[in-house]
């Protein structure tokens, strides 16, 4: 299997750690994709214009003056910078074990600074939205649909080549694809068409009536996500077997599981909420 979630939009800064490698990041092939971004950013950041530009209010100001300094500021893994609703929920940073390995090898976030980072790479906190046009770019998720070609995992980085990176055979193309991500960062990256590929929506019922919820989407993707990682057996290689994986949670956390087939594009696999 492999997961694709998005970054998340409430970062905790490292107070240490050695500066960013580009090179050493899932994907090194993108070492120059990432120079050409890290650099525009670093530019508009400097800008009177900067939060207007990146899209943000003038209360986060603070972080997008910390934009400038990227190349020098302090770095962690991805999964302990990034501290949002999902990421708290899919506890990513305090996996152990053979979750930890499952977690490195199946795993991808779709970043608009990093393209696509694996849970274990070290990144400095920075502001920046796969919406934003950055001079000198143009539309990030143009830049890196362009960049990542057709395999995330493709050209393997040390996170890849970790012991028990092979668990579940995760370098199989046509393993299925659980997509969390949200339609801004769907754009920066669709496999190719033969890939079995299941988008994940989350819905809450009143009265019968369906509907799209968001706080409680990012949470229990999280919490799917957690849940893929950490139940025992091997990872869900198929679209059935993903489903399966998720109707394990009827119960608990969800009321139901549907599996919607598309005639073009994802399925998408449905979260009923308790």
């Amino acid at each position: 299997m492999l997961i694709l979630l998005p970054p998340s939009e409430g970062k905790t800064a490292p107070a240490r750690g050695r500066p960013v490698d580009l090179t050493a990041l899932t994907r090194p092939d993108l070492a120059d994709a990432r120079t050409q971004v890290l650099q525009a950013l670093q530019r508009a950041s400097s800008r009177r214009d900067a939060a207007a530009l990146l899209g943000v209010g003038a209360s986060l100001r603070e972080e997008v003056a910390r934009n400038t300094n990227l190349t020098e500021a302090p770095t962690a893994p991805a999964d302990q910078v990034y501290t949002g609703v999902l990421y708290a929920a899919a506890g990513l940073a305090d996996l152990t074990g053979a979750a930890r390995r499952r977690a490195n090898a199946s795993v991808r976030i779709v970043s608009a600074l990093w393209g696509v980072l694996a849970p274990g790479d070290r990144i400095p906190a920075y502001r920046q939205s796969m919406g934003t046009t950055l001079p000198g770019v143009g539309p990030l998720a143009r830049h890196w649909s362009s960049a990542l070609g057709t395999g995330l995992r493709q050209a393997a980085g040390p996170q890849e080549n970790a012991p028990g990176a092979q668990e579940g055979h995760p370098g199989a193309g046509q393993d299925v694809i659980i997509d969390c991500r949200s339609a801004a960062y769907l754009a920066a990256w669709k496999p190719p068409a033969s890939t079995p590929w299941l988008t994940v929506r989350v819905v809450a019922e009143n009265a019968g009536v369906r509907t799209v919820v968001s706080h409680h989407a990012k949470h229990t993707r999280g919490v799917l996500t957690h849940h893929l990682l950490t139940r025992p057996g091997r990872p869900p290689r198929t679209v059935s077997a993903a489903v399966a994986a998720a109707s394990e949670l009827v119960g608990s956390v969800l009321r139901e599981v549907n599996h919607l087939p598309a005639a073009k594009g994802p399925d998408t696999l449905e979260l009923v909420l308790a």
